[in-house]
């Protein structure tokens, strides 16, 4: 079970996916109503967890009675034994669809579940399924409105407007009934995904619901894993409804494409596992080039980010008048003062005797360099060393042109753009902003690097179409050093997993996961406001103690 589970919150689907194992459901004689029962009753008891009676009203139920009783009667109960006290008012947002449909199932378990239920259907056109659950209801007395007024007094909104598949831009008078909703400021839960949104890119398509919680059924969509949506989409999880294995590979193959970091997969490779008997030699050997008299900050950052992954060797090329300041900040490291530029930047790379750059296990370069270091960056494309490039090593990259210069290198590596570097680095792709999903899997297959595309969801992808998505994170990010730190881990990584059999996007994907992880952790316990680049890499050994990992 533990298994599929597993499985299940990997995987990410775009509407013509979905279509595609909805249709072999179906096509095994699954009957829809049936599914539909089954789905709606799962969002009910969701609903009924997160929105319970209050607690007043509860307390008033216990006092009637010398016994224990549950919070609500089961939704097969009928309507008459429900309790007597008020009940919490509910709006249900009805689509013309199956997604209305499924709300209005939810309407009437909800119903029989004590609420009072209030039903906004302003569509004049409704699949047969939906018009019958819609009879039904009404049946039952429960009030339906064509104009969203008078849900204007519900404690809870439902939204099941429109499902998976959206396309067109929503028009008058519902993008107008949307947008008075959003007025109200209520909570709202969206059923699949929130009305308006794109489902594959997360585009508002004119304007769209803002939710307080999304129920994603079955699967994942990618909408909701895209930057853009995330003001809309609120607290999102996952409501597994059993889609066999077998249909979900038969559409997807095996090994999706596009995939979300879980907890598993990412502890799967963190820590790397190491032998009982082994040595700081066997453990990694890191290289970063990074720093400058103007920038030193990001050569102590890089640093200590390294220093967390757990490398067994670190060196760091910095130019010479930081030598004594990096010595004071990280003296396991092994420093290496250059010649530096009358700018302060590192001017040529002065490695120890009998070391040149093929001897490390990876190199980290960039961060805090200028782009007055850029001899250096020639040097270190040509090694056969597997590189990661972030920051000045990126617009170093970008000047000399992206595509020509990886395609001439054949070796391992790794791009940390963030959307403005990206777009400095594939001018000719799409806007990394409009659908952050294609742009990377586009920047990654002409390149031929592993491209890590930083945002709110950062998204990993590798030359042969492979995307991993980040699915948690937090703007305590947004500081200054963050994107610094995050090269020091992932390089580490990438050094110690050099011996091993694992993916380099698996590694760098655990490295996004670690970051982000340390800065949730980071902000819970200091503020958002309180996790500067400095703190989060104090955290970051604090995400594996807080972990229940045997091994570690």
């Amino acid at each position: 079970m533990k298994d599929r589970q597993e499985q299940i919150a990997q995987v990410i689907v775009t509407a013509q996916q979905m279509r595609d194992i909805e249709e072999r459901i179906f096509a095994a004689k699954m009957p829809v109503v049936a599914l539909m029962e089954k789905v709606a009753g799962l969002i009910a008891r969701r609903i009924h967890d997160i929105y319970p009676f209050s607690s007043q009203q509860n307390n008033k139920q216990k006092a009637s009675s010398s016994h224990s009783l549950p919070p609500s009667p089961p939704p097969s109960l009928p309507h008459s034994l429900t309790p007597s006290l008020p009940p919490s008012r509910l709006g249900i947002l009805t689509g013309p669809g199956h997604n209305g449909g499924d709300a209005l199932v939810v309407a009437r378990e909800l119903h029989f579940r004590g609420y009072e239920v209030l039903i906004y259907c302003p569509f004049s056109k409704l699949k047969e399924l939906t018009s019958q659950h819609l009879q039904y209801n009404r049946s039952l007395g429960l009030p339906c409105y064509d104009s969203i007024e008078p849900l204007q007094d519900c404690d809870l909104l439902i939204d099941g407007l429109f499902g998976f598949g959206l396309e067109r831009t929503l028009t008058h008078p519902i993008a107008t009934a949307i947008n008075q909703l959003n007025e109200w400021n209520k909570p709202i839960i969206s059923i699949d995904l929130p009305s308006g949104l794109h489902t594959d890119t997360g585009e508002v398509l004119g304007t769209a619901v803002r939710a307080t919680h999304t129920f994603c059924l079955g699967l994942w969509k990618q909408g909701l894993l895209q930057d853009q949506a995330l003001d809309y989409v609120g607290k999102a999880e996952l409501i597994d409804f059993d889609i066999p294995l077998a249909d979900i590979q038969a559409v997807l193959g095996n090994s999706p494409s596009t995939k979300r970091i879980t907890k598993t997969t990412a502890l799967s490779t963190l820590p790397l596992p190491r032998p009982p008997v082994t040595h700081k030699y066997k453990e990694g050997h890191l290289l970063l080039i990074c720093g400058s008299r103007r920038y030193s900050g990001g050569a102590i950052l890089t640093g200590l980010g390294a220093r967390a992954s757990g490398v067994g060797m670190l060196s760091i090329a910095v130019p010479e008048s930081l030598k004594y300041l990096m010595v004071t900040q990280l003296p396991e490291a092994l420093i290496i003062g250059c010649p530096e530029t009358e700018s302060g930047a590192i001017a040529q790379l002065q490695l120890p005797a009998k070391t040149d750059l093929n001897s490390f296990s990876a190199i980290a370069c960039g961060p805090g360099l200028t782009q007055d270091a850029s001899s250096i960056l020639q040097e270190v494309l040509d090694s056969t060393t597997p590189l990661l490039l972030d920051a000045d090593g990126l617009n170093i990259l970008a000047e000399m042109g992206t595509l020509a210069t990886l395609q001439k290198r054949q070796k391992i590596t790794v791009l940390t753009p963030h959307t403005g570097e990206f777009k400095r680095l594939f001018p000719d792709i799409v806007d990394a902003n409009q659908d952050r999903v294609k742009a990377t899997r586009e920047a990654a297959a002409q390149s031929g690097a592993v491209v890590l595309l930083k945002g709110a969801r950062t998204v990993i992808a590798n030359s042969q179409g492979t995307v991993w998505i980040n699915p948690e994170s937090t703007p305590a990010l947004a500081r200054g050093g963050s994107g610094d730190v995050l090269t020091g881990l992932i390089g580490g990584l990438l050094a110690q997993a050099s011996s091993k059999n694992i993916s380099v996007e698996e590694i760098v994907a655990t490295g996004a996961w670690w970051h982000s992880q340390a800065a949730i952790l980071a902000a819970q316990e200091r503020t958002e406001l309180g996790v500067d680049a400095h703190t989060l890499t104090n955290y970051l050994s604090a995400v594996l103690a807080s972990t229940s990992i045997e091994h570690l």
